[in-house]
């Protein structure tokens, strides 16, 4: 169902661009100025554009995104198959002739696979973007100079293993949430558990996918 594959794509992945951005900002500044006065003390401040790098690109920004992915997105999804569950929408579906596994699952889980990783590259962006921005507030640093920095010491080891690992994130979120909606129990309170729960579920294995693929890479 590629039409509702491209719908799903634009309501999780355009619609959570904000929320990201914002949360990449801040992530890239306060990492930034936190980390600031420990390597003043050993005279090494300017190992921190390289230091927070590394540390946004392999951990700090797939693993952050991906549970702001999980409360958005994962809940969503959750809240939205349980009510069609509630109100017998999946049930007219299978009358009708049309698969509903194939029509909302599969076309969630899909979407919500591809737009994580293009998220978290955003995400990483707009964080570098931070640091930028939280070194020059008690230095003076070119933007350019900033990124010569960064790039000395980010290596395509780092880069591509965080990169994979946001599709399996983004399996997951999207997995976890239709199943807890599509086995969603009747009533209005079903609806809340099942989105509760969801974000719960999602949000924990996102940290066991990432520490596995901490020990695989």
């Amino acid at each position: 169902e590629f039409q509702e594959v491209i719908r799903h794509s634009y309501l999780s992945g355009y619609k959570s661009l904000a929320l990201v951005a914002v949360t990449g900002l801040i992530m890239g500044l306060v990492l930034t100025i936190q980390s600031r006065p420990t390597l003043a003390e050993f005279g090494a401040e300017s190992w921190l554009p390289a230091m927070v790098a590394v540390s946004i690109v392999r951990e700090i920004g797939p693993v952050i995104t991906a549970l702001i992915f999980a409360g958005k997105v994962g809940s969503g999804i959750g809240a939205e198959l349980a009510s069609m569950k509630v109100t017998e929408q999946i049930d007219a579906m299978e009358v009708s002739g049309i698969n509903p596994f194939k029509y909302i699952v599969v076309t969630r889980i899909l979407s919500a696979t591809l737009m994580l990783p293009v998220l978290v590259i955003a995400a990483d962006a707009i964080a570098m973007y931070g640091a930028y921005i939280g070194v020059n507030i008690k230095g003076d640093v070119t933007f350019h100079l900033f990124f010569i920095k960064v790039f000395e010491k980010l290596y395509f080891s780092d880069v591509f293993p965080a990169f994979i690992k946001t599709f399996f994130f983004g399996f997951a979120v999207a997995l976890i949430g239709c199943y807890k909606g599509y086995n969603s129990n009747k009533g209005t309170e079903g609806v809340g558990r099942s989105a509760n729960s969801a974000v719960v579920y999602a949000s924990l294995m996102v940290f066991i996918i990432d520490m596995i693929a901490v020990q695989i890479t």
